[in-house]
């Protein structure tokens, strides 16, 4: 999480947390998106308290269940043990925050949640929590994630040629899409990796299903982060914070 960020402290099952109550009876703001849709530029620019974000948790709770002392950088080996701790938890992150602690403060942000299971699961369970699902195209997000140069991104791939593209792409990018980034003038391998972690993510948490648990939902607010600036996102996102406790 950055540095320069509004953080609020987060206590794990277990952990001691003078004058904090269960997150389950807080409200929460909980960012919802995929990598590159924008949440951290958001996050800088709205500067609400923020609870340490998901890679954070994954690296604090899920990786030492498994015996991990230091997280893996590789994306791919993150989504294999992110996979198999749903697999095992159904919540998955949800469940984390269900079982955590918090200072009571409001707003106070999350981000984030991702797929279907962990938005149903915290609709359910966390009661007074709303959510903003940021939105974009996978096209957008595999230039996002091209440009924004986070070590994070690390995933590897075993061939780097126009085959494994054209692989990767099948159910993520169209055909004119992927011509599309074949012509940003990028080296194959980096385009490659990139578009593996798209293709992942996708694979893991299908937006589609966000959606259809939230659609309708006076707890959801949706943004397309490709149609609006940071300031009209921040500024629905304000008005939406003072609805809630209208």
């Amino acid at each position: 999480m950055n540095a320069s960020l509004t953080r609020a402290s987060l206590y794990l099952p277990g952990e001691e947390a003078p004058q904090s109550r269960p997150l389950a009876e807080m409200p929460l703001l909980i960012l919802v998106g995929l990598t590159g849709v924008g949440k951290t530029s958001l996050l800088k620019r709205l500067n609400y308290p923020t609870l340490p974000d998901r890679r954070e948790l994954v690296d604090r709770y899920v990786f030492p269940l498994y015996g991990y002392a230091q997280p893996p950088l590789d994306r791919s080996e993150r989504f294999a043990l992110t996979r198999r701790f749903r697999q095992e938890h159904p919540g998955g992150v949800a469940e984390i925050l269900l079982n955590s602690r918090a200072v009571p403060t409001w707003p106070l942000l999350f981000d984030g949640l991702r797929g279907g299971e962990e938005v149903g699961f915290a609709l359910k369970q966390l009661p007074q929590s709303h959510f903003i699902v940021l939105e974009a195209r996978d096209l957008t997000r595999l230039s996002r994630l091209l440009g924004r140069g986070d070590a994070f991104d690390k995933v590897r791939v075993d061939k780097s040629d126009l085959a494994t593209l054209r692989h990767l792409a099948q159910g993520v990018l169209s055909e004119a899409e992927l011509e599309e980034a074949l012509g940003w003038q990028v080296p194959i391998q980096e385009l490659a990796a990139k578009l593996k972690i798209v293709a992942e993510e996708r694979k893991n948490y299908n937006p589609d299903g966000v959606r259809k648990v939230l659609l309708g939902s006076p707890r959801a607010l949706f943004l397309d982060t490709e149609a609006l600036s940071l300031d009209e996102e921040a500024a629905a996102i304000r008005a939406f914070v003072e609805r809630i406790h209208a």
